[in-house]
């Protein structure tokens, strides 16, 4: 069989950048290899999951925040992905055990979740606390969330515990830099361009809030790309492929400076 150069180099590439992301965001990751965790005493059903790194530390501690859906094996697959980073990194579950499989019970939950603010807050506060607790955690944490997961992360950089990290991958924004002002650490933020329901006119008046109230960030909106890129590249491997690895590049670099060796 013949392959042209120039189609050999881009297939040479291609798997070169594969290999700087995780299995799990390329739907190629084995079973999930952490263990269920119940840390929120007010809530029995909250079951999140834990991924440990090697070494007994101390490492940063990651809460990761999940999708509409739910806290299902992808999030955990992610988790045990930046367990392979270093840090002790928890999985929240904000809906009870629940997950949802359509798009009329994904909103459900979604509506019942944010319609009880402040347990949702004390569900997160709770996760850093028992992070906090680890004697393999250094004591910094950063919240990382997609989508729902996303905006949730910022409602709790304004309104939970003090954490020295805040991760939005496409999740709601808001714009009134007072509001903003109640945030004390850097934001990094990875956008879609193609995203009908946070357009880049909207990012772009989120980072003009977080300057004006003198906040670091590292916020990129990603041309060509749809919602939801990152956490499954292989729904469009060739479009989302090199924009997820560069914001995973970022993302590493962000929790080095605010959780990590660095931070």
């Amino acid at each position: 069989m013949r392959v042209a150069f120039a189609t050999l180099m881009s297939l040479i590439c291609f798997t070169a950048v594969a290999q700087s992301v995780p299995d799990a965001i390329l739907g190629k990751a084995g079973p999930p290899t952490g263990q269920p965790l119940a840390y929120f005493a007010d809530d029995p059903a909250t079951v999140g999951y834990l991924a440990l790194p090697e070494g007994p530390g101390p490492h940063g501690a990651v809460i990761l925040i999940h999708e509409w859906n739910g806290l299902v094996d992808r999030v955990r697959q992610t988790a045990d992905a930046f367990a392979a980073e270093g840090y002790v990194a928890l999985a929240a579950d904000l809906y009870s055990g629940r997950t949802g499989s359509t798009r009329d019970e994904n909103i459900a939950l979604v509506k019942a979740t944010r319609g009880e603010p402040e347990r949702m807050i004390a569900n997160l506060d709770a996760a850093a606390r028992y992070l906090r607790g680890r004697e393999d955690v250094s004591g910094r944490v950063a919240a990382i969330g997609w989508c729902f997961g996303g905006g949730v992360a910022l409602s709790y950089a304004l309104g939970g515990e003090n954490h020295e990290g805040t991760a939005i991958f496409y999740g709601s924004l808001l714009e009134d830099p007072e509001q903003m002002s109640h945030i004390h650490h850097e934001i990094y933020g990875t956008f879609a361009g193609d995203d009908r329901g946070i357009p880049p006119e909207q990012v772009e008046r989120f980072v003009a809030a977080l300057r004006a109230a003198g906040i670091d960030n590292d916020v990129h909106v990603y041309d060509d790309v749809k919602h939801g890129f990152w956490l499954y590249v292989d729904r469009d491997p060739e479009t989302n492929l090199a924009p997820a690895a560069d914001a995973w590049q970022r993302l590493k670099d962000y929790l080095g400076r605010t959780i990590g060796d660095s931070g």
